[in-house]
């Protein structure tokens, strides 16, 4: 953990997410067939799969993604995900930024730094919205409660925009708070539940988690007073070279995280039975109190602006020198999946249309 004053920042190969989980097994490397060569060929096998090799975070946002490499959701349509293993919470910003990892689900601030920075990168769906808590302890009830206070979060992250906005629109700074900043989820909790932060901003199912853990711990904002329901939280983001030589693989993940979002939201429990102790480091209890706060949601097409607004609220704190370019979203490929699969986008309960 490391503590800041203010909002002086580090540079962009600093920049940290909320506990980027470790995978069990090392990463294999994988010769990628075509996605089009591969259908030819039946994709009857992992040998004939174009395999597109992805990083992830550890909130409930990237259920859709982790149920896709689960139940192996893009298989039929000859596309395999290697989740790669990121020794450090910077890693992930780090392999994807620098074409290391094809795909990456990754919270739109930090794909907001990456287009800021040159990466080759466009975002070409969401992910999952909301889930973004602002907890403080017994006592703290407002945002000038918080004046003086120390505020525990991730740097750059979608949880260090959340109270700077939140603490912007009570006609506050982050001169008026101290910032500690940390590595990974479990170490945020737990600094938080043992006393040593008086304020957090978590992600779902860690944000739950914090709540009834510290007695007397009042939810200061959900996000959606601010920013108004279904805000993006993690958004799923390509290499603009893969875009490019390799559209089908992505359409192919873009429609199994809309049949992973179909499932979840018809079958929550058993969403979570599939991911809890594997993907999330949390009671199952507290993951099913946390995973309607926090829904998967695949089509951010609405979130347009959303987005370009952020990009000012990170020019303000100091990651971002311009804005969001409208050319960092693709939403074409998205908008291939649904036309093509018109049924499986009509039974989702949240979409953007």
């Amino acid at each position: 953990m490391c503590e800041r004053h203010g909002n002086t920042h580090s540079q962009l190969s600093s920049l940290s997410r909320r506990g980027f989980l470790k995978s069990s097994s090392a990463t294999a490397v994988s010769v990628a067939l075509p996605a089009g060569l591969a259908a030819a060929l039946g994709a009857t096998d992992a040998a004939a799969a174009t395999t597109l090799k992805a990083t992830h975070g550890a909130g409930l946002c990237n259920l859709g993604i982790f149920l896709a490499k689960k139940r192996e959701l893009a298989k039929a349509d000859g596309v395999e995900l290697d989740f790669v293993v990121t020794p450090t919470t910077t890693d992930v910003v780090t392999l994807f930024g620098s074409g290391q990892v094809d795909i990456s689900v990754i919270p739109y601030s930090n794909f907001l730094t990456l287009v800021d920075a040159g990466a080759p990168v466009r975002m070409v769906a969401g992910a999952g919205v909301e889930g973004c808590i602002l907890i403080g302890r017994d006592g703290i009830k407002t945002a000038a409660d918080l004046k003086g206070k120390t505020i525990g979060t991730f740097q750059a992250d979608t949880l260090e925009v959340l109270p700077y906005d939140y603490l912007k629109k009570a006609g506050m700074s982050f001169k008026d708070v101290k910032m500690a900043y940390f590595n990974t989820s479990p170490e945020l909790a737990a600094a938080f539940i043992n006393g040593g932060i008086d304020a957090v901003c978590h992600i779902e199912p860690y944000a739950t988690q914090c709540l009834t853990s510290r007695k007397g711990a009042t939810v200061l904002t959900d996000g959606r007073d601010v920013y108004g329901r279904n805000y993006a939280d993690c958004v799923l983001a390509a290499r603009i070279p893969l875009i490019e030589k390799n559209p089908q693989a992505i359409k192919a993940v873009i429609k199994a995280m809309f049949v992973a979002q179909s499932q979840a939201e018809k079958d929550p429990a058993a969403a979570l039975k599939d991911t809890v102790g594997t993907y999330y480091k949390t009671s199952l209890e507290a993951a099913t109190l946390a995973q309607s706060k926090q829904p998967v949601m695949i089509d951010q097409r609405h979130n347009a602006k959303f987005f370009a607004e952020r990009g000012q609220s990170m020019m303000e704190m100091g990651y971002v020198k311009k804005p969001m370019p409208a050319s960092a979203l693709d939403w074409s490929l998205i908008e291939q999946v649904i036309k093509e699969n018109k049924p499986l986008y009509d039974s989702l309960r949240l979409k953007a249309a």
